[in-house]
């Protein structure tokens, strides 16, 4: 799977975590040179509480474009470690 934004790729990986229709990448397949720390974050119910990172590719930025659970709830244990992308990343095989 890739994930792609501005025509860069920003993730790639064999190894990516389905959750309610996201693509969670393992953080060592994310180029770090795009990640943004963001302030951002929220909270599932069952996954527990997201932070974010902003994208920034050839002078542009998305922000709050990818997420992450660094310490989620037992339900949600297989996304320790991953990350997932909206605002129009797109991730595709």
């Amino acid at each position: 799977m890739r994930a792609i934004w501005n025509g860069k790729v920003i993730a790639e990986s064999d190894d990516t975590v389905v959750v309610e229709g996201n693509h969670y990448f393992p953080r060592e397949s994310v180029d770090d040179s795009v990640l943004v720390d963001s302030g951002t974050q929220t909270t599932c119910p069952w996954k527990g509480q997201a932070s974010y990172f902003s994208l920034a590719v050839d002078g542009d930025t998305n922000r709050d474009a990818a997420w992450y659970y660094p310490n989620p709830k037992s339900a949600a244990a297989e996304i320790a470690d991953r990350v997932a992308f909206w605002r129009g990343v797109t991730v595709t095989d």
